[in-house]
């Protein structure tokens, strides 16, 4: 028996979004009396960050605490709509349809407090803690709760906003038919490092090491918790799921999370993260969002890594240990290749 190491390594440049029918994402923002803001939404968060990630964005926009910030996304149905929470495009499609929402409930919060203040709309800051100052004379205030309260106690003026946003349908060339199907990408490499035992076939994920460029990171920390999470799923996927041969059958296949196979705790590796920061032009704030490319670039960096190790290249997941120990005893043995 002996104990094989081998590293694999993964690029990817990963589509944000998707351009069928200019993938659109709709959101609405109004505001209480008391000055707290609602963001309504139909994109839903799957644990991925979404609630988040658009608070920060629409406290940004209407310039207030992100504390005065709350959003919901209760229901599809009475919600604004939304194409869905899938091709790693909440952060872009729906971080944009924020800020115009924002933007718009802004201007009417904007125009109540000018009328109170008596002075233009267009004089009028505000300090992201919860006031509205008028340029230049910082004592000629009101709080973003009298403006709102003024609004719609006095003035009878609803503060809120709509937006949507969607990428313009691609032009596609009649002769060759290229076209742009989206408008960013986000793009990561990783190298994995796995020990391969040539007596089991079990492999073992020593190590990984990556880099990905997500346009602005918003809220870096949740970036960092999606981009570690989505590696373990994808180390899950490379080595571990699997309904074979059985699908769609279920005989003697697993039928809940006590029998379907995945890694445990014991099984994570240590990932070492560098966050790449290049703002994307259309981007909220220039944010892209990591979202599906997290797990991606994983699955093949690993079996990369068992073919270096033991010079076994195994083409369907998962990399199972009796998928190894057939190509080992076809080719005689453990083949490690070169080691960088």
């Amino acid at each position: 028996m002996a104990m094989h190491r081998g590293k694999g390594f993964a690029a990817i440049n990963y589509p944000i979004g998707m351009n069928l029918g200019g993938d659109p994402s709709q959101a609405l923002v109004h505001s209480n009396p008391d000055g707290k803001f609602m963001v309504a939404l139909s994109s839903i968060d799957l644990g991925q960050g979404m609630k988040s990630v658009t608070r920060q964005i629409a406290a940004e926009t209407l310039g207030v605490p992100v504390s005065d910030v709350y959003v919901d996304t209760a229901d599809s149905d009475t919600g604004p709509h939304c194409m869905g929470s899938f091709a790693s495009r909440g952060t872009h499609r729906v971080g944009n349809a924020v800020i115009e929402a924002a933007r718009e409930a802004r201007a009417v919060m904007l125009e109540a407090a000018a009328e109170e203040l008596e002075v233009n709309a267009a004089d009028l800051v505000t300090d992201g803690a919860g006031n509205i100052h008028v340029k230049g004379a910082p004592s000629r205030s009101i709080t973003v709760a009298e403006a709102c309260g003024a609004a719609q106690f006095k003035q009878g003026r609803t503060v809120s906003g709509r937006g949507i946003f969607l990428i313009p349908l691609s032009e596609v060339d009649a002769e060759t038919g290229e076209m742009t199907p989206v408008s960013c990408f986000a793009h990561a490499a990783l190298i994995v490092e796995v020990e391969v035992d040539d007596e089991t076939g079990e492999v073992r994920v020593v190590e990984m090491n990556s880099a990905y460029e997500v346009g602005r990171a918003l809220n870096p920390r949740l970036v960092e918790q999606q981009l570690v999470g989505g590696a373990w799923m994808g180390m899950s996927h490379a080595l571990w799921e699997t309904t074979e041969p059985y699908y769609p059958r279920r005989d003697h296949g697993p039928v809940d999370f006590n029998t379907y196979t995945m890694p445990g705790p014991g099984d994570i590796a240590p990932h070492n993260i560098a966050i790449l920061e290049r703002p994307a032009p259309d981007g909220p704030y220039g944010g892209k969002g990591p979202g599906e490319m997290c797990a991606n670039p994983v699955l093949p960096a690993v079996a990369n890594a068992v073919f270096n190790a033991v010079g076994v290249r195994v083409d369907e997941l998962p990399v199972t240990p009796e998928k190894i120990l057939r190509g080992l005893r076809a080719q005689g043995g453990a083949r490690p290749g070169p080691r960088r």
